[in-house]
């Protein structure tokens, strides 16, 4: 039993739902998952389909190439999945390493299922250790003697060699230029300590403490040219106190982004998030 995943938007007319379960009926396939949205604001209809299939032969590309006709007629865009490949994905970090445990621990137990290429890091030391007790090869990103131009070429050159498919910025404290957003082969999730666009910057928990807020969050988005103005994907918020000092806040703000970023990762390889201009549509 083959099982795919069908993902998929275009203008909202009448018959969509109609057309794909007729292909989908026509090509034997058992519909397993089902949900879609119409986005009146923006008259855009989203679909998401899981299926089973029969045959040994049907592909995602095999599935596309059949369905080409219909998604031109319906002015779609359109994306079939095979759950046998997984994404595979880099992942960066910096100092903080909270993040990049926390995937890899998830990745190895079995509950995060993509193919880890790859980890990268600015920093020695924990990143570099952490990537030798999973197996994973380690990229030193030397941005103290290198450049940033021919630190994000050799980016751009891990990614295409390695044919990622989704990079994830595990606290990676490195700014991201426009060349490297624009030229990316695949997409780029970040995560950001509170919720967009609050505390942008250096120190955010101590500027947070400073404010008197009274409750922390992160947001996982995707990465654009826009510094931390992609579309969010995951967002999670604790409440705080007067009696708590920055250090507190720290440690409230590292559960939250891990458990904020794993989510988004998973959403996002699950193929549960689709664009909707600067926003998402998330079938959580």
């Amino acid at each position: 039993m083959n099982r795919f995943t069908l993902v998929l938007h275009c203008p909202n007319v009448i018959g969509i739902v109609y057309q794909v379960s007729r292909f989908l009926f026509e090509r034997g396939a058992n519909i397993t998952e089902s949900a879609q949205y119409d986005d009146e604001e923006s008259d855009r209809f989203f679909m998401r389909v899981a299926f089973t299939v029969d045959s040994a032969n049907e592909t995602s590309e095999s599935l596309s190439s059949a369905f080409a006709s219909i998604a031109k007629d319906l002015h779609m865009e359109s994306s079939f999945y095979s759950d046998s490949t997984k994404t595979r994905v880099l992942l960066l970090a910096s100092q903080w390493t909270h993040c990049l445990a926390d995937l890899l621990h998830r990745h190895s137990s079995g509950e995060l299922e993509v193919e880890i290429v790859g980890v990268a890091s600015n920093h020695l030391g924990d990143a570099q250790r952490l990537a030798r007790e999973y197996g994973i090869p380690f990229e030193h990103l030397d941005t103290k003697n290198i450049d940033k131009p021919a630190i994000e070429e050799h980016l751009l050159a891990i990614m295409r060699d390695r044919q990622v498919g989704l990079t994830v910025l595990a606290r990676y404290m490195q700014i991201l230029s426009e060349h490297l957003c624009l030229n990316s082969p695949c997409p780029i999730i970040n995560i950001h300590h509170s919720f967009l666009p609050g505390f942008k910057g250096a120190r955010p928990y101590h500027q947070a403490f400073a404010r008197g807020v009274k409750i922390v969050g992160a947001t996982a988005h995707y990465v654009t040219a826009d510094l931390d103005e992609g579309p969010i994907i995951e967002q999670d918020v604790a409440r705080v106190n007067h009696a708590m000092d920055a250090k507190g806040m720290i440690e409230i703000g590292r559960d939250l982004e891990k458990s904020v970023l794993a989510r988004a990762v998973k959403l996002h390889v699950r193929h549960r998030v689709l664009p909707n201009g600067p926003r998402t549509v998330v079938f959580a």
